[in-house]
């Protein structure tokens, strides 16, 4: 498996925490947790993403495979978080924002 730099990870977490709480959000809710109230991206490598998703019931980790497979550079990490954006979307009935 796949494990990118932690400077990699650290800038990729703090700009989806940062900037993208509401996405995060929502793969929570498309991928398993249809109630979660908090969502926050704590790692990824190259086989997915993994999120801290806050719930009624408590606090779980949530990991979610990269749609396209496993991937081993940079760049591709943000492609697969924006698919994974418009799966969430999908599931959810909601129109995503263009990119």
């Amino acid at each position: 498996m796949k494990t990118f730099d932690e400077t990699v990870v650290a800038g990729v977490t703090g700009h989806m925490n940062g900037d993208h709480t509401d996405d995060s959000m929502l793969i929570a809710r498309a991928f398993g947790h249809p109630d979660a109230t908090a969502s926050v991206m704590t790692g990824l490598d190259g086989e997915g993403g993994i999120w801290t998703v806050t719930t009624p019931a408590g606090v779980t980790e949530m990991r979610v495979s990269w749609p396209g497979g496993p991937i081993s550079e940079r760049p591709e990490i943000r492609r697969e978080v924006v698919v994974l954006y418009e799966i969430a979307c999908e599931r959810l009935g909601i129109t995503p924002r263009p990119h």
